[in-house]
């Protein structure tokens, strides 16, 4: 038998308590090596040299330099895969535009155990080590395209599923569609309050207006809605156009929300008044439900490997033949203006 490489992690945090914690949840997990737990970044940077970690947790909050300026000078000179543990802030997004792959949410007592935190922080290392750090900066603003063409939108839709490293790939595809683009509707992977947070930085960069579905939420050209975290979303008909429907339920691929479920809806609801875009992350989720799209007359997308940060999603929705073309992660929008400006 061949035995795997173990994957040797970094903690950094400014609790020692907790960096304690940390390296014995960690430990007990047979692929993982803690190689080193240290307090700040000026000790951390020592640790990187002395023992190239391949994955590092990071807090943001911490003495003498923060998580956030530690990402932004570090990343430069020596990237590595980084999975920000924090508690809830919408900074884990400044982290996410620094470099950091994914993050975690620290435990507390009323919303998630210890156990379900380690278990989490287990998987997103174990991601996080297989993920293309060239894929991770973020596009600055440029002009975006415009349709100018005075039509009634209503009927047509998009569709946009992602998990790691969806964040940044979300933001740099919708930073260029001009105000009159069909309605949007997206599943992000992320945890409840998070996906709030998300949609309002969105909404205060973006000409879009972007904001977190709620029940009853039309689908209108120039808007996007991204599902809540803990929360399915759907689409179904009103008169010409759309609204969502968000419910509580039972995890599909391992996720709630789930693309596959937003995904199907559409297939249903819109046929081939749709586009379906699927995007950097890791399984499954989404590939099943954007070949119903694609059978069901929908043009679907899904982002290339070079581009993505972990080729999970976009891969097996392209293997089974749901993706009718893959693009590089800088080109989809301008391929999504294309496809609507020609719509009939």
């Amino acid at each position: 038998m061949v035995r795997r490489k173990k994957i040797k992690v970094l903690v950094v945090d400014d609790s020692l308590l907790f960096r304690e914690v940390l390296k014995k949840g960690l430990s007990e997990d047979l692929g993982i090596e803690v190689i080193a737990a240290v307090s700040n970044p000026y000790q951390a940077r020592d640790k990187i040299i002395e023992y190239r970690p391949d994955v590092m947790t990071l807090d943001i909050e911490m003495p003498k330099m923060n998580g956030i300026k530690f990402l932004q000078k570090l990343m430069p000179q020596y990237p590595m895969p980084i999975v920000v543990v924090s508690s809830i802030s919408d900074r884990v997004f400044d982290a996410l535009n620094a470099g950091a792959v994914d993050f975690v949410t620290k435990p507390d007592n009323k919303h998630r155990s210890l156990e379900n935190f380690i278990n989490e922080l287990i998987i997103k290392i174990k991601i996080a080590s297989t993920a293309k750090l060239g894929n991770l900066k973020r596009k600055k603003q440029s002009d975006v395209y415009r349709l100018n063409r005075n039509r009634n939108r209503s009927k047509e839709i998009i569709a946009i599923g992602a998990s790691t490293g969806g964040t940044e790939a979300i933001y740099n595809i919708i930073k260029e569609l001009p105000g009159d683009i069909p309605g949007i509707v997206i599943v992000q992977h992320i945890p409840p309050v998070f996906s709030r947070m998300f949609a309002e930085r969105l909404n205060n960069s973006c000409i879009l207006e972007v904001k977190e579905g709620k029940v009853g939420d039309e689908v209108i050209p120039g808007k996007v809605l991204i599902a809540p975290g803990d929360q399915h979303m759907t689409i179904s008909k009103k008169g010409n156009g759309y609204i969502v429907r968000c419910s509580y339920g039972e995890k599909v691929n391992g996720h709630c929300p789930s693309v596959d479920v937003l995904f199907n809806s559409v297939a249903k609801e819109a046929g081939d008044n749709a586009i379906g875009i699927i995007l950097t992350g890791m399984g499954r989720d989404g590939a099943k439900g954007i070949l119903n799209m694609r059978k069901n007359g929908a043009k679907t997308l899904g982002q290339d490997e070079k581009s993505c940060v972990v080729y999970g999603m976009p891969k097996a929705a392209y293997e089974i033949g749901g993706v009718e073309k893959q693009l590089p992660l800088d080109s989809i929008a301008k391929q999504i203006y294309s496809m609507t400006s020609n719509w009939k």
